[in-house]
């Protein structure tokens, strides 16, 4: 019986290849090599690459015995994911193989601003003696803030510690008894931004993350401050921080990312107050060896058809045809209940189970909400694996509710959490007909039922006449089309809520202008990532 081919596509460390050990046929191809990639795929049951080789839809319809993509690092701009979900291969990468990586190279960058190391390097090495020009600072009993309390951000929370530093923090998924255990002061972004001497920022990138620090937040810091990004490129405006920096709004800045990389002719690096390095959060020996050894075990766990921890797009493993379906369902409902619960640090959360469908292992549905909650919350792929570990993290006690008896639907998944401040938050879906249609059917106690699309609006407000004209017209004047919408409500003049599928992403300045317009009590926008 022949072995299964592992296709090696990029250089990888030897550990790799021991890691996969004897039961593997191992061929190497150079990935960036066309041809010679598609070839070699016509055989190949798993794929490992890199950086530099593009599996893509053409790629995938050459390879028909391809069973997995390993992408040796956590990015995944590379794979096409949709297409390897709908072709039926699993992806996996490495999603904790840089954070420590990471984590040391932000301190890097604030050692780094703080004493001008590269700048004074620099000026060294052309044979000049300026000791008074590079004058720095000293961390100890400066306050350094971190936005974003992910594996990352703690990591340099406790890095931080040593030099005798005073640590806030922002992140509103975290609970007040999460960032005591981390020894960290919780405050509010503005607070964060105007009492900082060094801001970090290790948020994922999302619609609302996006230019998170622009113009208005640098204008909140202190003149003496300094920010780094070594998360995602676009979480700072990269415009506005070249006028902050010109201006002398704040001292300096550190970047690791930038928006378009490389950022060729970008003005931010002739700047002698910004400290830039090409991308190397995951550039040490160690990463690179931990990457690769890590997808190596999860090419063997999926090609012997076990449960995959870090699979991005299927949960692997030993799953019930019937249960399969719900997988993709419920990491939805899991983005839509994390966009309600936004307001206020999560407590708990049940995962809710009903109908026929629990006469199978549903477990894997837990593990699909917890992957949905935390999607867009912390800055680390989430994966099976480590998302019940980011609920224990933030102290998220987290249930399985099964129920065979389910009155209105087959099969129905509801998600109710608890809240810091004392709300609570539901959701529901079930899969409707022949084509197992994923529909939302219930919002914080209203009925509804709303097909997923990209983009949703929830709005909860008082109902009364002409409400929906106000925020037509709202939406309307900054071109946001509504695809659909739906109102629920109990009794006329009461509460209702209102869901919308709209077409494209609604700016944070222009959900807060209908928030005003129609005196929401409840007015959030949700982008569903696949």
């Amino acid at each position: 019986m022949s072995k299964p081919v592992v296709l090696i596509a990029e250089e990888l460390s030897p550990a790799t290849v021991d890691a996969l050990g004897p039961d593997f046929d191992v061929v190497n191809v150079d990935g960036t090599d066309r041809a010679a990639l598609l070839s070699a795929l016509a055989s190949a049951n798993a794929i490992l690459v890199r950086s530099a080789t593009k599996v893509d839809a053409e790629a995938l319809a050459a390879a028909p015995n391809l069973k997995v993509i390993a992408r040796a690092g956590v990015g995944l701009d590379n794979v096409d994911i949709k297409a390897a979900t709908a072709a039926g291969v699993m992806v996996v990468n490495a999603p904790t193989s840089n954070i420590i990586s990471a984590a040391e190279l932000t301190v890097g960058h604030i050692l780094s601003l703080a004493r001008h190391i590269p700048p004074a390097h620099g000026a060294l090495a052309q044979g000049q003696w300026k000791r008074s020009k590079y004058t720095g600072i000293e961390l100890y009993e400066k306050t350094v803030g971190i936005i974003g309390l992910g594996r990352i951000g703690a990591l340099v929370a406790a890095r931080l510690q040593a030099f005798g530093v005073n640590i806030i923090a922002f992140d509103p998924y975290i609970t007040s008894a999460r960032a005591q255990q981390l020894g960290v002061h919780p405050v509010s972004l503005d607070e964060l931004l105007a009492q900082s001497d060094f801001v970090t920022i290790h948020m994922p990138k999302t619609p609302e993350t996006t230019g998170m620090i622009s113009a208005p937040q640098l204008k909140l810091m202190k003149p003496t401050a300094y920010v780094v990004n070594v998360a995602r490129g676009g979480l700072i405006d990269e415009a506005d921080l070249y006028t902050a920096l010109v201006d002398g709004t704040i001292a300096g800045a550190g970047l690791d990312v930038f928006v378009n990389e490389p950022p060729t002719g970008s003005p931010l690096l002739g700047l002698d107050n910004l400290i830039s390095t090409p991308h190397l959060g995951a550039s040490t020996d160690e990463a690179q060896e931990k990457a690769g050894v890590s997808v190596a075990k999860s090419v063997r766990l999926a090609l012997s058809g076990e449960l995959v921890p870090d699979a991005v797009n299927v949960a692997g493993g030993i799953i019930d045809p019937t249960v399969r379906p719900g997988i993709p369902l419920v990491e939805k409902l899991g983005q839509v209940f994390s966009g309600l619960a936004a307001h206020s640090p999560l407590t708990s959360v049940d995962i809710e189970v009903r109908g026929e469908i629990v006469e199978f292992d549903v477990s894997v549905l837990k593990l699909a909400a917890l992957k949905g909650i935390f999607t867009n919350v912390v800055s680390e792929t989430v994966s099976y694996v480590n998302a019940p570990l980011l609920a224990e993290q933030r102290g998220v006690a987290v249930r399985l509710i099964t129920e065979a008896e389910s009155p209105e639907y087959r099969n129905l998944i509801t998600l109710r959490g608890a809240l810091a401040d004392g709300s609570q938050v539901s959701v529901s879906g079930t899969l409707v007909g022949p084509k197992q249609i994923e529909k939302i059917v219930e919002v914080n106690g209203y009925d509804v039922e709303v097909p997923f699309a990209e983009h949703l609006i929830v709005m909860l407000y008082t109902d009364r006449p002409g409400i929906v004209a106000v925020y037509g017209r709202e939406f309307g004047d900054a071109e946001i089309n509504i695809a659909g919408m739906q109102i629920a409500r109990h009794e006329a003049g009461g509460p209702a809520l209102s869901v919308l599928t709209v077409d494209s992403p609604v700016p944070a300045s222009l959900l807060a202008s209908v928030r005003e317009a129609i005196t929401a009590d409840v007015m959030v926008a949700i982008d569903i990532t696949e």
